[in-house]
Formats: C-alpha cells, sequence, structure tokens
C-alpha cells in the first residue's frame, strides 16, 4: 500500500507536486485504513490528503542538508540492482518511473 511513501528530499531534479502530493495519498490511506473513504468519510479523507500534502511539501522544499542531491537515474538503478538481487529479476517498473 506505501509504494509511493519515499525519500523525497534532496534531488535533482527537486520532487514535484505531483510526486508529494500521491507519497501524502498513500500515507492517508496507510493512516485510515481505507483506500477509497465511504460517502460519509470523503470530505474528511481529502481534507486530510491535502493537508498532509501541504506539510510535506513545506518539509521537502524547506529541508536544507549539506548532502550532494540524489541523482534520479542512480537511484533507479540501485532499485533494480535490489530487485536483481532479492527477486531474480529486474521489476517491471520502479518507485520513480511513475511520475516521469
Amino acid at each position: 500500500m506505501c509504494r509511493n511513501i519515499r525519500t523525497l528530499a534532496n534531488f535533482a531534479p527537486p520532487a514535484t507536486t505531483a510526486e508529494i502530493r500521491a507519497s501524502a495519498l498513500q500515507f492517508v490511506r496507510k493512516v485510515s485504513g481505507a483506500n477509497k473513504p465511504s460517502k460519509a468519510n470523503e470530505d474528511l479523507f481529502h481534507r486530510s490528503v491535502d493537508e498532509v500534502s501541504e506539510a510535506a511539501e513545506r518539509l521537502v522544499r524547506g529541508w536544507v542538508t549539506s548532502a550532494p542531491p540524489k541523482d534520479r537515474e542512480v537511484e533507479i538503478r540501485k532499485h533494480i540492482e535490489r530487485s536483481r538481487l532479492r527477486f531474480g529479476k529486474e521489476p517491471k517498473r520502479t518507485p520513480i518511473d511513475s511520475f516521469r
């Protein structure tokens, strides 16, 4: 369920608003235990996603570090190699691919 929750700070190019929102959505789904809320909870669910997204965006955009930014291509290659070692094959897609 948490496939989109991953490190978003300190990337070159920076994380997009869509990536941050996808992570916020996954977080709210995990915390609420609901993939799709009932009609009674729909407004609260969407408002919570908005609030978590805003907080995450402030965090990601304001994060200060002396480490050099991570390269997305290098991170994708690491993910593929870990998948090969763990499962003996390449993944069908990487966590970063869905936002390209």
